[in-house]
């Protein structure tokens, strides 16, 4: 979705969470969030997705992609941008970036995870497609499976961090999801705190996903803005786990 806000999205399925086979998808797609979890060593995962934003702040339709890779036992490195993104400016490609995540298990229930995101300034910002600047963040994921299928993922950083970062804005959600057989619900509250030149934003996310097969899932759904230049979002999107790349 917006991975050049804060792009790091939660897991849409509860019953794919720690100690699931390598082969199974587990998107971090389609919400704002991450999951604590990391993909297997050896493996890679790509999601992929189209959106259509709408709002005060203009109007746009972009196709964004997150590549995951598991370089070592709870470590992960993402490899994420926006491929091609049109707005009332044109259109061309968007922002990239990386996100290195450091995983860890606190209980056969719940997972804590650290995840550092760098952008790069590729698209054009004076046509609205990038931020104009090399951007960090830092998000602190707790992920808990809790009974009844019930997942629950709760991200909490500082995004959009670099030299005019003052003051700091701060990226949190909460979301939930269930699983029910090959289908799931997704929803999450998320917001941005004001800062670094920017207002404050505010949503509610919707989604449904649906499991073909082991190693795939295809999400579909919404997001409303609750505040000010929120933008309202639709988007569907697909995540593929590629299987073994390296050993």
């Amino acid at each position: 979705m917006r991975r050049a806000l804060a792009l790091g999205f939660l897991s849409c399925l509860a019953d794919v969470a720690r100690g699931q086979s390598p082969r199974a998808a587990n998107p971090e797609r389609p919400t704002f969030a991450t999951h604590a979890y990391a993909v297997a060593p050896g493996y890679a995962e790509l999601e992929q997705g189209v959106r259509v934003a709408g709002g005060d702040a203009g109007d746009a339709t972009a196709w964004d992609y997150n590549l995951k890779i598991g370089v070592a036992r709870q470590v992960q490195l993402a490899f994420f941008g926006t491929g091609f993104i049109h707005t009332a400016g044109g259109g061309g490609v968007g922002d990239v970036g990386a996100t290195l995540k450091l995983s860890a298990g606190v209980s056969p229930r719940a997972t804590l995870a650290l995840a550092s995101s760098v952008t790069v300034p590729t698209g054009d910002a004076a046509a609205g497609r990038g931020a104009g600047r090399t951007q960090g963040s830092v998000l602190a994921v707790a992920s808990v499976d809790a009974p009844r299928k019930l997942h629950v993922d709760v991200n909490l950083g500082p995004v959009e961090l670099g030299a005019d970062a003052s003051p700091l804005r701060w990226f949190h959600s909460v979301g939930a999801a269930v699983a029910l057989g090959r289908y799931g619900l997704t929803t999450e509250l998320y917001g941005l705190t004001a800062g670094a030149g920017a207002s404050a934003e505010w949503g509610a996310l919707g989604a449904v996903t649906f499991r073909p097969a082991e190693w795939i899932v295809v999400d579909a759904g919404g997001s409303v803005g609750l505040w000010r230049e929120t933008p309202h979002l639709v988007f569907v999107g697909v995540t593929t786990n590629l299987g073994a790349v390296f050993k």
